[in-house]
């Protein structure tokens, strides 16, 4: 059994899909004094921060931040919008999508979930025709909100949200819609204006680089009309005062002070590298990952290469092989961490998380973990995976940044 203080030499290789490592530059950041969350010093980096989000949301609506997780994001998503009783329409692209169908029960709502059967549907996106045909049938518009996952955490998956937009529009259909981008945001690309999306749900330990602990609503001007009227019960997670004191950088109840000190600095770094280049970043390596799976002879979770996800890649392992127990081995060999197969492929798959603070050096150093553990527990390859990913890195190498030899 390990102690607590387990610490072998060299830095701990955290490539789970999320909490992602934490840059030096935040933590610096973050362990500035904690100053009175009252006084003038916070207004103005209260108001700095909700600057700074709505451009990595792309967005100019409001963006409320908690102090909580995803979880209560989605339920604040949930509460600010939809009454007892209403019909929501959810699609089933794996856990994560599962959790929040089941949140939305646990409300006293009517999720309705459509997908695919078995664990088809956790290896493939959100089909937003499905949506449109299911939105047609609903003439007396019963259902309140569509509520779908952007990338799906679980499977490595990233569904087309400006298709769902299409789809609900080519129905003639008044439904919010309402997007989990919790892994998704600042890492794949997101508009939430562009697409038309009234509520979007996003956390900070993932793309943006923190710890767990703040959490995030971009919310619409439709939704913000439909939060006028929704019942459910909700004190804490209500928009309106939110809304209110952060027109002066303040919130209505304590915040996480250090936390925004960190997103501060995290926003700061993801806008100076520039948002288009971060969701270059992230494809390039997901494509050597991806490249070295296949050479490795192994299945992807994701079996629609038109959504593969940026985020993270599901490794499937061959019949009879324990992913659990790839992992731990792995872990216990090579100080690494790596995400663990969920819900209907538990114990069938690992993930690799190449999210957030990432580059060439660090996915090959984890895919260098990954091919001799795989080695080691006696997983039959089919050739390097790490050749297979140094490869496709220089044939896709980017300029160096100015100030780097050339």
């Amino acid at each position: 059994m390990l102690k607590l203080d387990f610490h072998p030499a060299g830095r701990h290789f955290l490539q789970i899909p999320g909490p992602s490592p934490v840059p030096d530059r935040i933590l610096r950041a973050m362990s500035l004094p904690t100053i009175d969350h009252r006084g003038p010093e916070f207004g103005v980096l209260g108001l700095k921060v909700l600057e700074g989000i709505r451009k990595i949301f792309k967005t100019t609506q409001p963006v409320v931040i908690y102090p909580a997780s995803g979880t209560g994001a989605w339920e604040a998503a949930l509460t600010n919008t939809l009454s007892p009783g209403d019909a929501v329409l959810m699609y089933e692209t794996g856990h994560f999508a599962t959790l929040w169908k089941k949140m939305a029960e646990n409300l006293g709502l009517k999720p309705e979930f459509l997908g695919l059967p078995g664990t088809e549907g956790w290896r493939r996106g959100v089909q937003a025709d499905r949506i449109e045909a299911r939105l047609r049938a609903d003439a007396g518009h019963t259902i309140k909100a569509v509520c779908v996952v952007h990338n799906e955490t679980s499977t490595g998956v990233t569904s087309d949200i400006a298709a769902v937009r299409r789809a609900i529009d080519a129905a003639g259909h008044p439904a919010l819609l309402l997007v989990d981008t919790i892994s998704g945001l600042a890492s794949a690309d997101y508009r939430h204006d562009e697409w038309g999306v009234d509520v979007t749900v996003s956390g900070s330990q993932k793309g943006l680089m923190l710890p767990p602990g703040i959490s995030f609503n971009a919310v619409s001007p439709k939704a913000l009309e439909a939060s006028k009227t929704a019942k459910l019960p909700r004190s804490f997670w209500g928009w309106g005062e939110i809304i209110e004191m952060n027109k002066q950088g303040y919130w209505p109840y304590t915040p996480s002070t250090n936390l925004l000190y960190g997103l501060a600095e995290a926003i700061d770094m993801i806008l100076a590298e520039g948002l288009e280049n971060v969701f270059a970043r992230h494809q390039r390596l997901a494509g050597a990952c991806r490249a070295a799976v296949t050479a490795w002879g192994l299945d992807i979770q994701c079996a629609d290469p038109a959504v593969y996800s940026p985020v993270l890649t599901g490794v499937m392992m061959p019949e009879g092989i324990d992913a659990d127990a790839v992992r731990k081995l792995i872990y216990e060999h090579f100080d690494m961490s790596l995400g663990t197969g969920l819900g209907k492929v538990k114990g069938r798959m690992f993930r690799i998380g190449h999210l957030g603070d990432c580059n060439d050096l660090t996915l090959m150093a984890t895919l260098s973990g990954c091919e001799m553990g795989l080695r080691l527990a006696g997983v039959k390859l089919a050739g390097s995976g790490v050749v297979a990913a140094m490869d496709h890195l220089t044939r896709h190498a980017v300029k160096p940044a100015l100030g780097m030899a050339a």
